[in-house]
Formats: structure tokens, C-alpha cells, sequence
């Protein structure tokens, strides 16, 4: 539609109705990835679909947020009313629960090209209709589904619209709608919650065909609750992966506990960093056979250049690593100019002459319109200049080629046109946004000279090199590209999004990208972070195996993977010494029947012994490691903070102690009075569903229970 024939409503039925006018009843709608999905219009245009199935209504989409459903046991009813606190005033996508309940009306279809993790297993619809995609092709494919509308909350300040948490696939996707011609419409929903991000995520309203606003659109955003602690395998993987980042470099991490895990980590090194090599030393990480291996790629000093971020997602831990001072090497937006900041050859600071000698050096000649504009805006040359027609006017009212490979040419450049020091510099270029209520106020309260260092944009120009591979490969230095999997082959293909079976557990999301990348870079690295085991239902199984049934990132791309157990580094390496540098940071408990298999299937010499150092990769010795760290205040549970109140994390804590309760304590604690209980204790006892009289079995719970809550909230009361 013409920019000319903006819509404004309120309402949502008007809108619907908008659509359905224009577009007919076959309606084709693309949802943003995750937090952005404007979700009391999709509720209301699912709603008219189901009342009218004469209307085709199909959801292009990833990532489907729901709250996590509670249990009916002690840990359920615990976390009941922290939930139900979290997600006070978060509306939830009507779609979710009826697919969740096999109950889609036949005229509705579901695609995602990325699940909730765990959240579609053995869902025969949402598994039938699941596009394998990886992120940079998500547009593509969308389009290709035959999109004709796209929906999006967006924010709004001062006239403009940010797209905020979902620029990532928006601005392809609606640049590839206007290039074909098709007949579609863009709605952006405003809700004054969203945090007002800048960059290429910033538009007009006339980007848009219908704009919508109102009160029932202001809703609290979906968050990620801050309530599943880091624990001590996870801790000690982000320990290990924080070595491998190098000073002066860049830096993807995804969401969840070993994203917070290295982010932590690198924290630590920064500020504390005796404390932080001590635990490098302790967990095992810091050894003499190790350390040529982590001066090389990564590095354990503190964090001179600092890094850059780099990340189709922008977790907490980016804003904890800038008020850190680790995230605080800025990149700009001219690939000799980065070149010559890389080189050392431009102070951004201190402006002189001798960048101009530089920029010709790498052969820029005649500067471009465009090319003035971005120098311009990055400070290189002063306010008072102005470009036309190849040249630029110098502030006395002349002008001068704009040919830096001219002689004559720099001297007036440099005596005129040179501004003092670089500005607006980016620290991190991020495609979408997700995490808990917390983050988001801070994103809300950025100061504005941070927020306009915070460029968020699509996912064509962070995943890749394709778009513009020479500022890229400049920006790009020293790129460490940090992502979880499920299980390594001992052959170096990583598995991160499907089982064994095909079920799909999560999707592809942008790994294979960043993996990808890392190889194409010249200083970059892939580093994958996998738990050596896997435990449930009092069994364990190795995540290092032979073999198996899916594959997400292929064996030519392997690189470094690092586990509890310490860092494989795979790159340029034989098939041979892959296997043995998995096996060295498997679990010693699946160590044997690795290296057999390996041994018959002919890849490693018959008489190969696993060296003794690795022969110890037991929970046993991580235990030990972890209460060294604890005492050394090196581990936290929860290292940016928790939803959890003071009193929350004492019962929690109590709750998780119960299981591995000695026998005797236990015993002590059912034949003791109970007394009076506090009002406290009792209301826990209520909150936990064992406050009445029960069975024989509930009552020994109850009274089990009340002990151990009386000592632990005493105990914080006394603290």
C-alpha cells in the first residue's frame, strides 16, 4: 500500500476486518520470532478464524512463547504463585493452547521454524508442520510460504517506531514483500512497554499500512523468568569457554544458564582477575599442557581493547558485561576505517592526518556520496563540510575533490574537513531480545549514549558475511561465536536441535551460521558448549557418543567444544586425533566403551590408551571442584540476579535439600515435637498443599517439611 494510506485503529476486530477486505480469506501471516508477536491482535484474528472457518488462516512463525506449566507436586506448588506473580498482566497466545491440545480447527495451520525447547515433542500437528530453516533463510522462507501479511509490536517515540525486539527477519521479509509485487499488508501494534531500541530497527509510521494503538495493546511483555539457578556443570563450562575469548575481539552468546554462565565468567576475569585464575587453576582449566593452547586462541588477563558484540540475540549478559567495562570496543560502519583502527594506524580518539594516508593506502580513491555520509556521521570529517557531485566543501566556502588518493586533496581534507575523534560508534549489532522483566526495565532506562550504541538490525547482516563481507571481516576480529548442543559425535558433528527419532526439540535457529563463519573468518572460532551427561530418572547417559541419528552442525565444521571435563580443540585435526581429543573431556564412566567402538570401527590404533590425566572425569572430582569454588565465592547460583524473593530462595533452597536428606536426619526430624509453627512456616505449608491433616503419608511430609522450613527461615532471619 501507498505510505499515503496509513490506517490508524484501535480496535482489533477493525483490524481483522482491514484484512480480510483487502486480502480476501486466505490470510498468510508472518508473527516475529519470540517477544515481538503483537498477541491481542493475533488472539483476536485466531478467534474470528476459529468462529468463521471459511477463513484460511495460516501463522508463519518461531518460538511460540507460553509460561511453563506448573506441577502438581512439591516443586509445582511452590512455583505456582512465583508464576503466576511473573506473568500478572502478560497475555498469552490463544493459538499455543489449543495446539498444545491437538484442538486446532482444521482451517488454521501453524508453521515454526523454531520451537520453545521441549515445548512440541510428540506433537503430531506442530511437528508435521515444522520448517527446518536456518535463521538467515527464515525471510526466504516465509515469503516462499506465500506471506501476504506481517504483524509486529512495535515502540514509539517522539513520531518514530522501533521495531525493537524483532528488526531480525522483518526488514528482509518486508523488503522482499514490496520487491514482488504481491498484494499484502504491515501492521505494527504499539505497546508502550516495548523498550525503544535504535538502529536499523528504527522506521517510520509510514513503513507500515495499519498502525494500532490503545490501552488493551499496552500490555506487560512476556518475559523469561529468572528462577533455574546455574548450576555447578554448567558454571564450570562457562569458566572454560571464558578462556577462549580473546582481548581486542567479538562475542556471540545465546540465552539460558551457560549463556549467563561465560558472561559471569568474563566478568570475573575482568575485575577480579586474580581470583578468576585461581579458579582456572583449581577447576583445572589453567595447566601447563593448557596454557600455550589458551594464550593462542582465547587468553585469561584482563580485558585491555575489550570486546564487541556481535549476537542475533541481545541477552542480560551483554548489558552486565558493559557495565563491567568488557563490552567497550566500538566498530564503525567504513571498512578502511575499521581496518586502520584494527592496524593501530587511527586513534578513534585523536583524529590527524595520518588516516587519510591510510584510507588511500587501501585504495579508497574517490569518495562517494554515500561513503561521505557514513565518514560524517562517524566524525572523520567535521559538521561544517558538505558533499556534492565528487566534492566536498570545505567550511571557508571552497571546495575540493573528493579524492583521498590526491595529495593536494588530503592536505585540505586534513587542514578543513578532519574532525577531532570518532562517534557513534557501535558496541553491539543484536537482531532480537528476550529475557526477564528485569532486562527489559533496563533496556527501558538505557542512558541514551548507550542506547545509540546498541544497533539492533536484521539477521542477514549478523549471521553472515554476505551482505558486506569486507566492514564484516574488519569488524569481525578475533569473532568467538559461543552456542550450546545436546551431544557431540566423536567424529565432531554437534547435535543441537533433534532427536534420534526426529522429533524436533528446539530448531536451527542461527547456529549453523555462526558456526559457518567462524571458519570463514581468519581469526574467528566456533565454540560449542555441551554437558559431558546427560542424567534423569536416576540414569545417565554420555552426550559424547559414537554416533547418531540427526546432525545440526556437520564434522567439517567442527571446531572447539568444551564440556565440564575441559576443551577439545578440533580444527585442521584428523579424524584420529578428534576422537581423542573427545574422548579426553568425556565422562571416564563412558570412556571405555567410546574408545572400543572407536578402536573396531578402525579409527584409532587398537593398543590406544586414554592418557591418565582424563581418566578422572567424574561427578565425584566436579564436586570437588565446585566446593573449592564456592568457598573461593567463584560460583553463583544466580550471578544477574532472580525472580525468586529472599524468603522464595530459602524454601527453594530447603525443597532441593530434602532428597539427599541423611536418613537420620530425616528420622530425627519426624519423631521431634513439632510445636507451634510460625505464621511463616505455615503459610509455606498451606503454598505446598500439606497443611491440612492428610494421609499417614502427608502427614509425615507435613511435619518433615515444617522442620526443615522453621531452621532455614530462622536462619535467614538470624542472617
Amino acid at each position: 500500500m501507498s505510505p499515503n494510506r496509513v490506517q490508524w485503529h484501535t480496535d482489533a476486530e477493525q483490524v481483522v476486518d482491514t484484512l480480510i477486505e483487502k486480502l480476501g480469506k486466505t490470510l498468510i501471516v508472518a508473527l516475529p520470532l519470540g517477544l515481538g508477536k503483537p498477541v491481542p491482535l493475533v488472539n483476536t484474528l485466531y478467534a474470528r478464524a476459529k468462529r468463521d472457518n471459511s477463513l484460511k488462516l495460516t501463522f508463519l512463525t518461531a518460538l511460540s512463547l507460553a509460561r511453563p506449566a506448573a506441577s502438581d507436586d512439591l516443586q509445582g506448588r511452590f512455583l505456582a504463585p512465583v508464576l503466576e506473580r511473573v506473568y500478572a498482566g502478560v497475555p498469552a497466545l490463544d493459538y499455543v493452547a489449543d495446539l498444545d491440545a491437538r484442538s486446532l480447527p482444521a482451517n488454521v495451520t501453524i508453521k515454526e521454524f523454531f520451537f520453545q525447547p521441549g515445548s512440541r515433542l510428540g506433537n503430531f500437528d506442530a511437528q508435521y508442520h515444522y520448517i527446518s530453516s536456518n535463521y538467515t533463510h527464515a525471510a526466504r522462507d516465509v515469503f516462499d510460504n506465500g506471506c501476504n501479511v506481517v504483524l509486529q509490536m512495535v515502540a514509539s517515540r517522539q513520531g518514530r517506531l522501533s521495531m525493537s525486539c524483532n528488526p531480525d527477519t522483518s526488514l528482509e521479509l518486508r523488503q522482499r514483500l514490496k520487491d514482488s509485487g504481491r498484494d499484502f499488508l504491515s501492521v505494527a501494534v504499539v505497546n508502550d512497554e516495548l523498550p525503544y531500541m535504535r538502529g536499523d530497527a528504527e522506521v517510520s509510521p509510514a513503513f507500515y499500512d495499519v498502525l494500532v494503538r490503545g490501552d488493551q495493546h499496552n500490555h506487560r511483555l512476556f518475559s523469561i523468568p529468572k528462577l533455574q539457578p546455574v548450576g555447578t556443570v554448567d558454571a564450570l563450562i562457562g569458566l572454560h569457554a571464558s578462556a577462549l575469548v580473546a582481548d581486542g575481539g567479538t562475542l556471540q552468546i545465546g540465552i539460558g544458564s551457560m549463556g549467563d554462565a561465560v558472561a559471569h565468567a568474563l566478568c570475573l576475569r575482568h575485575k577480579d582477575n586474580a581470583r578468576y585464575k585461581q579458579a582456572l587453576i583449581r577447576s583445572g582449566i589453567l595447566t601447563p599442557d593448557r596454557r600455550d593452547m589458551l594464550k593462542t586462541i582465547g587468553g585469561t588477563a584482563p580485558f585491555e581493547e575489550g570486546l564487541y558484540g556481535a549476537t542475533e540475540m541481545l541477552v542480560e549478559g551483554f548489558l552486565h558485561l558493559q557495565e563491567a567495562g568488557v563490552l567497550k570496543r566500538e566498530v564503525y560502519d567504513f571498512w578502511a576505517l575499521q581496518q586502520l583502527i584494527n592496524g593501530g594506524r587511527c586513534n578513534p580518539k585523536q583524529l590527524d592526518a595520518e588516516v587519510l594516508n591510510g584510507l588511500a593506502e587501501l585504495g579508497v580513491r574517490e569518495i562517494r556520496g554515500k561513503d561521505f555520509a557514513v565518514l560524517q556521521y562517524h566524525g572523520l570529517f567535521n559538521s561544517q563540510c558538505s558533499y556534492r557531485d565528487g566534492y566536498i566543501t570545505t567550511p571557508d566556502g571552497g571546495s575540493v575533490s573528493a579524492n583521498v588518493a590526491n595529495p593536494h586533496s588530503r592536505r585540505v581534507m586534513a587542514d578543513q574537513c578532519l574532525g577531532t575523534e570518532l562517534v557513534n560508534g557501535r558496541l553491539l549489532h543484536g537482531g532480537f531480545f528476550l529475557g526477564s522483566a528485569d532486562f527489559y526495565e533496563r533496556l527501558r532506562n538505557l542512558p541514551e549514549e548507550l542506547r545509540k550504541k546498541i544497533d539492533m538490525t536484521s539477521v542477514e547482516k549478523i549471521n553472515q558475511l554476505d551482505f558486506n563481507p569486507r566492514l564484516y571481516r574488519a569488524q569481525r576480529v578475533k569473532a568467538r561465536f559461543i552456542n550450546t548442543g545436546l551431544k557431540a559425535t566423536l567424529n565432531g558433528a554437534v547435535v543441537s536441535d533433534t532427536l534420534q527419532t526426529g522429533q524436533v526439540l528446539s530448531g536451527v535457529g542461527g547456529q549453523f551460521n555462526f558456526v559457518s563463519m567462524a571458519h570463514q573468518l581468519l581469526t574467528g572460532r566456533s565454540v560449542i558448549m555441551i554437558r559431558a551427561v546427560r542424567e534423569g530418572a536416576g540414569h545417565a547417559e554420555s552426550n559424547i557418543v559414537w554416533e547418531y541419528g540427526a546432525c545440526t552442525i556437520p564434522r567439517h565444521l567442527r571446531d572447539l567444544v568444551v564440556t565440564e571435563y575441559g576443551i577439545a580443540d578440533l580444527r585442521g585435526k584428523s579424524d584420529g586425533e578428534v576422537i581423542k581429543a573427545l574422548l579426553n573431556i568425556a565422562d571416564s564412566r563412558f570412556q571405555p566403551n567410546l574408545l572400543a567402538r572407536a578402536i573396531a570401527s578402525g579409527k584409532v590404533e587398537p593398543d590406544y590408551a586414554i592418557p591418565p590425566q582424563y581418566r578422572d572425569n567424574t561427578p565425584a572430582r566436579i564436586a570437588q571442584i565446585a566446593a573449592e569454588l564456592r568457598q573461593a565465592e567463584v560460583l553463583s547460583a544466580y550471578p544477574f540476579g532472580t525472580d525468586f524473593s529472599d524468603e522464595e530462595l530459602v524454601v527453594a533452597q530447603t525443597l532441593k535439600s530434602l532428597p539427599v536428606a541423611s536418613k537420620a536426619r530425616l528420622l530425627f526430624d519426624i519423631v521431634r515435637p513439632l510445636g507451634k509453627l510460625s505464621p511463616r512456616v505455615y503459610h509455606w505449608l498451606e503454598t505446598l498443599g500439606v497443611a491440612g491433616p492428610g494421609s499417614l503419608k502427608q502427614r509425615v511430609l507435613k511435619r518433615v517439611l515444617a522442620q526443615a522450613l522453621t531452621r532455614a527461615l530462622d536462619d535467614s532471619s538470624d542472617n
